[in-house]
């Protein structure tokens, strides 16, 4: 089966959907998402979007910030661009029907979290996220050059390869002329031939034990561009969320905003003592990595599984009124806020590396966008700014609709794509093998590439995915498509990039810290 289209977008969170909704002003958009239009990081986004919006905050302020956070490993031509554009791009969200918390007199309520020096945070309650999410759902399916293909789990992109050309790494000259799509309810591949591809598959939290990401974020995007010999970078810096509810029996790890420190919480060791002055002079609001780190040496040093987050002593109603979320998540589970403590752990919640795009959005494969938390855009550098996310994933669906929308009239689609060949393939013997060999992988990088690691640990991780990965690509190679089996290539794809970057990173910088290398000097910006 084959199907044609103008654009092709994987992935319906916010980066996918803006661009559907940019682009269908130019031509037809395929949107292709493997669960539900619903199923996204971005609607488990609690905190907000960072943006300018009132003094004494300023565009030189929030460059800094972003600039600090990164580690000096940003490029600071994009985060002037992301930062500048970012009041623009969400007025565009709010005029679509997104609500932003406000004042009394009409202002947006502003949040400060951690690493950022102003007020700068829009949210809804804490639950900014859902609240765009939603009212991009509701944009899309009320657009009529837009179709919705739920259930459908893009497995290969199209390029030269699919017409037997041999291509290497670093290859010039690749072309995207769209995807094999597994359509997961019918179980057959269908051959969808696009002028413009876009990734916005999100995040890859699934190769960890422990994430805050649905179980959809198994990094198809980065593994699809990574086996078609595209560019990726900057894998080896893998967020931790210092703060997610310590529960060994629910995955995902429920997120404990950032914006509940910033609003006064405080992170505290089994003791009761307030650790964070031990490590940062900004203590609870230090950004990300530190205080990742921090919760971590406080777990081995206490011997325990979680520290607390204290937010008794701040006002129950007020509390319960920002945090109405975390407020009934907690309580369902036992926990009082507004009276206990709550207990959490650093998770894995973004991978500031991925698919490595210019300004546009395009990535080193020609007709190929990459957007959102699977593209690597030069913002992040080697630590993201809490609330940094979504403003760039708008930004850059903004630039890469505006980009190649003008393209379409001279790009055309390449028939001589071979339809899904099945020969030789048979449903799979025994999902066991499946099932096993994800928890291994997710076991690997857990204990050997998480917040610390060595060059043993690294060089342990990468001999024993190796053995997984060829038992995989075995069984993948006789067996029919199935959404596990796919992801577990991609997660062993992505995996094994992040300890080979991390291999090569031979300094402690940013989210890679190595027992065995040295911490870079700090820049000063």
């Amino acid at each position: 089966m084959r199907k044609h289209t103008d654009f092709l977008v994987i992935g319906s969170g916010i980066a996918g959907l803006t661009f559907a909704l940019k682009a269908a002003k130019y031509g037809k958009v395929t949107i292709v998402t493997k669960a539900n239009l619903v199923d996204s990081n971005t609607r488990y986004a609690q905190g907000g979007i960072a943006a300018v919006f009132r003094e004494p905050d300023s565009f030189e302020k929030h460059i800094k910030d972003t600039l600090v956070a990164g580690d000096g490993f940003c490029d600071e031509e994009v985060v002037r661009m992301v930062v500048q554009n970012a009041p623009d791009r969400i007025k565009e969200l709010i005029n679509l029907g997104v609500t932003f918390d406000q004042t009394g007199d009409g202002s947006y309520d502003l949040a400060r979290e951690g690493g950022h020096t102003e007020y700068r945070i829009l949210h809804h309650k804490d639950k900014t996220g859902e609240a765009i999410q939603y009212t991009l759902m509701d944009q899309v399916r009320n657009n009529k050059n837009i179709s919705i293909f739920e259930h459908h789990f893009a497995i290969e992109i199209l390029t030269q390869h699919h017409l037997g050309e041999i291509l290497k790494k670093n290859y010039p000259d690749i072309n995207c002329y769209g995807a094999y799509v597994a359509d997961l309810k019918n179980q057959k591949v269908i051959t969808v031939l696009s002028k413009v591809t876009v990734i916005a598959t999100g995040g890859m939290g699934n190769v960890y034990m422990t994430t805050t990401n649905p179980e959809i974020a198994t990094g198809d995007g980065v593994a699809m561009v990574y086996r078609a010999k595209g560019v990726i970078e900057n894998m080896e810096f893998v967020q931790f969320h210092p703060t997610a509810l310590w529960d060994p029996n629910k995955r995902p790890n429920f997120l404990i905003t950032e914006a509940l420190r910033g609003y006064g919480a405080i992170l505290k060791n089994m003791s009761g003592e307030s650790f964070m002055k031990r490590y940062d002079s900004r203590e609870s609001l230090a950004p990300r990595d530190i205080v990742a780190r921090a919760i971590d040496n406080e777990m081995k040093i206490w011997g325990d599984d979680h520290v607390w987050l204290d937010c008794t002593h701040l006002e129950p109603e007020g509390l319960k009124d920002h945090f109405p979320n975390v407020y009934e998540h907690c309580l369902a589970r036992g926990i009082d806020i507004t009276k206990d403590m709550i207990p959490v752990v650093p998770a894995v919640h973004y991978s500031c590396g991925g698919i490595k795009v210019d300004m546009d959005g395009q990535s080193s494969i020609n007709r190929l966008y990459a957007l959102g938390e699977s593209s690597s855009t030069g913002l992040h550098g080697a630590n993201r700014l809490a609330s940094n996310s979504l403003i760039e994933a708008v930004v850059y669906a903004h630039n890469a609709a505006e980009h190649s929308g003008p393209r379409l009239k001279e790009l055309s689609y390449e028939e001589g794509i071979p339809d899904w060949d099945y020969k030789g393939t048979t449903h799979l013997e025994e999902m066991i093998l499946v099932t096993q060999n994800y928890k291994e992988v997710q076991s690997i990088m857990s204990n050997y590439v998480g917040i610390v690691r060595s060059d043993l640990r690294l060089e342990r991780a990468l001999v024993r995915l190796e053995i997984i990965f060829k038992e995989t690509e075995s069984l993948y190679k006789r067996s029919l498509v199935s959404k596990k089996i796919c992801e577990l290539r991609n997660i062993i794809n992505v995996g094994y990039i992040i300890i080979k970057m991390a291999k090569n990173r031979h300094e402690s910088v940013g989210l890679h810290y190595s027992i065995d290398h040295p911490r870079r000097a700090i820049t000063e910006f």
